[in-house]
This record gives structure tokens, C-alpha cells and sequence, in this order.
């Protein structure tokens, strides 16, 4: 008989109702019993909305009495460390929203919690689960792309400003601005299609133009009168130890054209883009270059992040995004974050 999994999410905001909760209650093997949130009235909206009885103010309270099997973190960044530990310490596997935490040295508590307790970390790094990054992920390991020798990676809004004096602007709750918050993703797809390289040195420069005017904020979220010092910009240059070599930019607001995801690598046989969803491939033939776009309706179908999860907790398998993984992601974010304090300093 398949195992019935007893799931709570901790955090009551955007992240849970959009996507994790929306996701789990959905799966048959997935019993959600329990919302948590300091703030009491959202906790109870949002366990109202997916018919769920369990409403707490106090994690470890809720990881005392619900005897849980899984547990979503989706609360500010600088408590993604801390629950995640404690909920492994209770016996819970535990799906963690991106960023894992808010370095690597906190990415390193979480995997030696990991394997002392003997449970599971997934990390929402969703983009890994879309078809395009299945196919080009099937591709690099069929040797199609040859040696991923430099990429280039980005997300870059015109008005997206994840409102101003909130946490998302609060270093020592977010950990940064654009470059934590949209740049996980994408450094995440970079170092993955280029073989996980360790980075040597990187430099790079930030801005925050458009936080100080208060604007740009993305629709549907609000401001407040907290603090305000990260970035809203970011972009700069990385080399591996390889020699492989990385550009990247991110930024909450810009005046461009629209808002634009993508990443671009370039490999010794052929070369690939992913841009707002849309993938390319590059390759010479016979002497000739050919841009050749795949058929979508024959493209891999995407993932279910959550059934994914669930699955690797009931047979073992290793999550798609690993703690391992994120160590690695963190680490370059943690050196570019510095080689932004060099470049202030220089300057």
C-alpha cells in the first residue's frame, strides 16, 4: 500500500498558497494537516482555503504534536536554515523554498542535518523541472552540446520589485536583493549544465536605483516602511578553475523592452538558448551553421516538482535538487556578494 504522507507548510504567504500548498493537496499520497505562521489570521485564511483543520503560530510546536512526514519551508530566507534543521531533527523530509538559506556555511548545516537525521531535501529550484532543461540536461548527457565551455545567464524585469521596505529588501532577512532572489535559479541551471565547476574569481557590480525611488514595484505585492539595502541590480563575470567562463544579470528593474529569462551555453560540437521558455539549439552540419527548433508537442512534458519529491521520500531516490547542489550555488553567490564589497571598496 502506498504510503499516506502527513504535510504541513510553514509560512502562510504567496509562495505557500501559489505553489506549495496548491501543489501537495493535489497529490492522493499527500495529507496536508497543518498550516504555520507567526501571523495567526493568515495561517487560518490560508488552511481555510485548502480545507485544512491544523492552524499554528509556533514551528516547533507544530513539529511536536502533527508527527509529520513532509513539511514545505516557505518563510523569509534568514529562517529557511533554521526550520529545516529542526524539522530533519523531527523526523520530516523537507521541501525548501529557493534560496536553500543565506550562504553557503548555512547550506552546510543543512546537509550535515541531512544525512545525521537520515531524511530528504528538496530545494524549489523549479526551472530544473520544466521540460526544455529535461531535454538539454538529456543532450549534455548524451554528449550532443560536447564541453560546455562558456555560458550566459539571466533574468531581467522592467517592473518587478518584490515591494520596498518588506523583507525582500531587508539583507539580513533576505540575504540580497535580485541576484539571491532571481540569480539562485539561473546560476543554479549554469553551473549545473556546465558540470558543477568550482569558480576561481569573479567580479562583478550592483545598483539600487530604483529601490531608493520606491517604484517598480510587481504587481500585486505592497510596500512598507522597513528597511531597504540590498540590490534591485546585479551583473558581473565568473571563471572556473576549468577555465569555463560565466556572464551573468539580474535585476528587479530595468528600462528595457520586457521582462527576459534566459540562458545561453556554448559548447565545442553545439550550443543552446532557453529564452522566455522558448529553446534553441546551434550546431554546424556539413560545413554549414543550422538553428534548429524542436517541435513542441513532442518536447518532454514538465515535472510535478511535488510528486517528484514524494517519490524520491517513498523509494529513496535522490531529489532532482540537492543540498550538495546548493552548497555549490551558494558558494559562488557568497563570492560574488564579495567581489561586490571589493569593488565598493575599490571605488
Amino acid at each position: 500500500m502506498e504510503q499516506i504522507l502527513r504535510y504541513a507548510c510553514i509560512g502562510a504567504g504567496g509562495i505557500a498558497r501559489k505553489k506549495h500548498l496548491n501543489g501537495y493537496s493535489k497529490l492522493p499520497s499527500v495529507k496536508p494537516v497543518a498550516v504555520c505562521d507567526t501571523n495567526q489570521e493568515a495561517a487560518k485564511r490560508l488552511a481555510s482555503d485548502f480545507g485544512i483543520l491544523g492552524v499554528y503560530t509556533d514551528y516547533r510546536e507544530l513539529l511536536e504534536r502533527e508527527h509529520l512526514d513532509l513539511v514545505s519551508v516557505c518563510t523569509p530566507n534568514a529562517l529557511h536554515k533554521e526550520i529545516t534543521v529542526e524539522a530533519l531533527k523531527h523526523g520530516c523530509n523537507v521541501h525548501v523554498e529557493k534560496p536553500i538559506a543565506l550562504n553557503e556555511a548555512e547550506a552546510k548545516e543543512i546537509a550535515a542535518a541531512e544525512k545525521q537525521y537520515g531524511k530528504q531535501v528538496q530545494i524549489g529550484l523549479n526551472k530544473r523541472f520544466l521540460g526544455n532543461t529535461i531535454l538539454v540536461k538529456h543532450l549534455l548527457d548524451t554528449g550532443f552540446f560536447g564541453h560546455i565551455y562558456h555560458t550566459r545567464c539571466g533574468w531581467e524585469r522592467n517592473s518587478g520589485i518584490p515591494g520596498v521596505g518588506r523583507w525582500f529588501t531587508n539583507k539580513a532577512l533576505s540575504g540580497g536583493g535580485a541576484l539571491i532572489d532571481l540569480g539562485v535559479h539561473y546560476l543554479d541551471l549554469a553551473l549545473s549544465v556546465m558540470g558543477w565547476p568550482e569558480p576561481e574569481k569573479v567580479s562583478g557590480s550592483i545598483s539600487n536605483t530604483f529601490l531608493l525611488e520606491g517604484n517598480r514595484i510587481r504587481r500585486g505585492y505592497q510596500s512598507s516602511s522597513g528597511t531597504i539595502d540590498v540590490e534591485d541590480m546585479a551583473n558581473g563575470s565568473v571563471i572556473m578553475k576549468s577555465g569555463q567562463t560565466l556572464l551573468f544579470c539580474f535585476s528587479w528593474a530595468s528600462n528595457i523592452e520586457e521582462e527576459i529569462q534566459y540562458i545561453e551555453a556554448l559548447g565545442t560540437k553545439a550550443g543552446f538558448k532557453i529564452q522566455n521558455g522558448k529553446l534553441t539549439l546551434y550546431t554546424q552540419l556539413g560545413g554549414s551553421m543550422f538553428t534548429m527548433i524542436p517541435d513542441e508537442t513532442t518536447l518532454p512534458l514538465d515535472q510535478n516538482e511535488f510528486q517528484s519529491f514524494v517519490d524520491c521520500i517513498q523509494t529513496g531516490r535522490q531529489p532532482e535538487t540537492t543540498v550538495e547542489q546548493s552548497i555549490r550555488v551558494m558558494k559562488l553567490i557568497d563570492m560574488i556578494y564579495d567581489s561586490f564589497v571589493q569593488w565598493r571598496d575599490i571605488n
